[in-house]
């Protein structure tokens, strides 16, 4: 039960050594008779790729220490407290329309886009691994913290599913708790169709990402890319 602890925190960083599971091998092995070992059942490339459970993830403690202090440096201390500010830097590219392909089919990876908006080097990429399709995390506008979100067209052509609306729907949550504005970039074909999509609660899951952009009370500036279509825009 110890492991709700870490599943119930806002974020999670895990270090390559660190295992969570509700049931260990050894029950697993003796109620079912599969042979697991504790990094294969709750390691952090599961946790990283496969149960979006961990945010991030690093390669020894001393390194995880390091990434949770980045981390907190885009947070405020407390939700009723203003948004961390630091010096401004200009970003890593001009012309963010330079790195957008015209044709609406092309693949491209928007976190060239990110960068080409964002303070540079200031990117904090949140679940890299988990829902690819949608592209989430901290960076600063001007010195100031924001949340990105934006479809990623380089991986299921940006499609967004019912993993991604899950995800994207409690990080905008997080950023409207601590006041952190949103700036969205939108290049989304739609939902993609389908019997395993309708069976894993798209209709559900997608709801929460709706519900989660309408209720917010924080700045939101969205830019649409190149397409984005029906319910999805």
């Amino acid at each position: 039960g110890a492991v709700y602890s870490p599943a119930l925190m806002d974020l999670t960083v895990m270090s390559d050594a660190g295992t969570m599971f509700l049931t260990g091998p050894r029950i697993v092995r003796a109620v079912t008779g599969e042979e697991v070992d504790a990094r294969s059942l709750g390691g952090p490339d599961v946790h990283a790729a496969r149960t979006g459970s961990a945010h991030l993830v690093a390669p020894d403690d001393a390194s995880a220490l390091a990434l949770t202090r980045r981390l907190l440096s885009y947070l405020p201390s407390a939700a009723w407290l203003p948004i961390p500010e630091v010096d401004p830097r200009p970003p890593a590219h001009d012309d963010p329309g330079s790195v957008v392909p015209r044709e609406a089919r092309d693949p491209y990876d928007v976190r060239d886009v990110i960068a080409a908006v964002v303070d540079e080097g200031t990117f904090l990429e949140l679940q890299e691994r988990w829902a690819r399709n949608l592209v989430i995390g901290f960076a600063r506008v001007e010195g100031a913290t924001v949340g990105v979100i934006a479809n990623q067209p380089a991986w299921l052509a940006g499609v967004l599913d019912a993993t991604a609306s899950e995800k994207g729907a409690r990080f905008v949550r997080f950023c409207d708790a601590f006041g952190i504005p949103l700036v969205v970039l939108e290049d989304v074909p739609g939902f993609p169709p389908g019997t395993s999509q309708e069976h894993g609660g798209v209709i559900r899951r997608g709801a929460k990402l709706l519900h989660a952009f309408t209720s917010v009370t924080v700045p939101r500036i969205s830019l649409v890319l190149r397409k984005a279509y029906g319910v999805v825009y």
